[in-house]
């Protein structure tokens, strides 16, 4: 017998892994399933998918391709919005259609840095102001409708509403009413050439401000001196009525065919 007060010493265990069981039913019948320790519990957590990145947008009528770049924050702006969705626009920039449904992702190809240097030199940050539409009336086109006795521009076919946007980066010297032209925007380019946007809707800058290549400058329409809505666009050597030179030989000094 063990002296009084005295306690045993308990006999050592040795180590083995627990075992716990839970019952799962089975048609009435209960089956044991092993679970290996709670820690392990956890493993079975579903794991829940990330999200999608792609997200998308749904033209609605007066909508542009830069308008939806910057209220949607895309990436290179529009003409990466434009390069990820050229299967859904088609060859013009310019016209999007309500109920087209464009990707808000941006294609690589629209990152600056993908960009080799021979095409930003070939191009030199010039661009159409209004995508691939077809010229009207030419350059030097002779007739009473002008004071000078020929036509001192060019004419993009294009109907009223369509967005006009900035051929080069520069600064507004004016926008608003301009007697035959109605409203016009005249911009100031790095070369000190000016290029005019003529008959338009409305303007969408004002004088003072610096404008980006590509920039929507206005809305084509059919106010001051037509016979219908279209874009009229000329180049001069002065922001004034006179000076005009070749819009179509100006535009492909700078890698632009028009």
């Amino acid at each position: 017998m063990p002296g009084t007060g005295q306690h045993r010493k308990a006999k050592p265990r040795t180590r083995r892994l627990t075992r716990l069981y839970a019952a799962a039913g089975t048609g009435g019948a209960a089956l044991a399933l092993p679970l290996i320790g709670a820690v392990h519990a956890s493993a079975a957590t579903p794991v829940v998918p990330a999200p999608a990145t792609t997200a998308t947008y749904k033209v609605v009528k007066g909508d542009t391709l830069a308008g939806i770049a910057a209220a949607h924050h895309v990436s290179g702006g529009w003409k990466a919005l434009y390069a990820a969705n050229r299967s859904v626009i088609g060859a013009d920039p310019g016209l999007i259609h309500p109920g087209q449904t464009l990707a808000l992702k941006a294609a690589p190809a629209a990152k600056p840095a993908a960009r080799p240097a021979a095409a930003t030199t070939a191009a030199g940050g010039w661009m159409k102001p209004v995508g691939n539409a077809a010229i009207g009336t030419g350059y030097k086109a002779s007739g009473s409708l002008w004071s000078s006795g020929s036509h001192t521009g060019v004419d993009f076919l294009v109907g009223s509403g369509t967005p006009v946007h900035a051929v080069a980066a520069g600064t507004v010297v004016s926008a608003g009413w301009d007697g035959a032209y109605g409203n016009d925007v005249i911009i100031k380019h790095a070369d000190g050439k000016y290029t005019l946007y003529g008959h338009l809707t409305q303007p969408l800058v004002a004088a003072g401000q610096a404008v980006t290549e590509g920039q929507e400058i206005g809305i084509s329409g059919a106010t001051g001196n037509v016979t219908g809505p279209h874009l009229h666009f000329e180049v001069r050597t002065t922001p004034y009525y006179g000076s005009d030179i070749d819009p179509v030989a100006y535009m492909a000094s700078h890698g632009i065919t028009i």
